[in-house]
């Protein structure tokens, strides 16, 4: 770690104490997802800084496999909790309302399956990645419903991963898009996942013993804030470059090649999805 990285650490930590009291301060853990499983090699090395791990159920964005399938069992045995994942839609691939409720209630079992496959108990949260920002249309409302329901039916419990920063839209009108589903889910009890890498509040790069509670994000009703991502987003993270290695990824401690580029979250439970028999 740079001088300047460690300086920006003690400065965080030193304004977190100072306007936190104590007995205020939930417990937290420090997680990580990407898309490809690192490898069974590299898990001794991110456990010692991580809690909790992405577990893909489906392939991740842009890629055709799914390189996490099987390793449930081994990630247990290493102490991992998880944040299990299945990839949404975009909505482009929704016509009409009685195809976006028909495809919700497809990838919802389709989720479920890879769920009991996977050995994931019954009340596994399972988060569908949203990868769209902003404001979301009508119809990705009424797929988002529709997976929530049908996903709730097979037993495992419904969550979404999706932005947690706010988007101007002109005319003095700004969304969130955590907000925007919270908005139209009706009463459907949805566990958010935000991410929100921008250099306030995002302490950037950071590994500390004591990471920020996800309420910091900005978003108190979340659970999980992915508060770094791989490589960072410059135009967000000028505040907290010097956090960042020097090809723009983060990387655990321990990993002194700089093999597994990680995305970091924290959380207030060492397993979110709450799946470990």
């Amino acid at each position: 770690m740079s001088l300047a990285a460690a300086a920006f650490f003690v400065a965080f930590g030193a304004h977190r104490q100072a306007n936190s009291r104590s007995d205020e301060i939930p417990q937290t853990y420090l997680g990580f997802d990407r898309n490809i499983y690192p490898g069974d090699a590299a898990l001794p090395v991110l456990r010692q800084t991580f809690t909790f791990t992405s577990y893909w159920l489906g392939p991740p964005p842009g890629e055709k496999t799914n390189t996490w399938l099987g390793k449930h069992k081994r990630l247990h045995s290493q102490g991992f909790g998880f944040v299990v994942l299945y990839l949404g839609r975009h909505t482009n691939e929704f016509k009409k309302s009685a195809d976006a409720s028909h495809i919700g209630i497809l990838d919802a079992r389709n989720a479920a399956t890879g769920g009991k496959n996977e050995d994931f108990a019954r009340g596994t949260i399972i988060f569908l990645d949203i990868e769209e920002g902003g404001r979301l249309p009508d119809l990705y409302h009424v797929y988002l419903r529709a997976w929530a329901d049908a996903l709730a039916e097979t037993g495992y419990r419904p969550g979404v991963y999706c932005s947690g920063m706010r988007v101007d839209e002109g005319g003095g009108v700004s969304i969130i898009t955590a907000d925007d589903i919270r908005n139209h889910i009706g009463a459907r009890e949805i566990v958010y996942w935000v991410f929100n890498d921008a250099c306030p509040p995002s302490p950037g790069c950071a590994t500390m013993q004591n990471p920020p509670p996800p309420s910091a994000s900005g978003i108190s009703y979340v659970a999980i804030w992915q508060f770094a991502q791989s490589p960072r987003r410059r135009e967000f993270t000028k505040r907290c470059a010097v956090t960042y290695h020097t090809d723009g990824n983060c990387y655990a401690p321990g990993d002194t090649t700089h093999t597994w580029h990680l995305d970091i979250n924290t959380a207030t439970s060492p397993d979110p999805s709450a799946g470990v028999r």
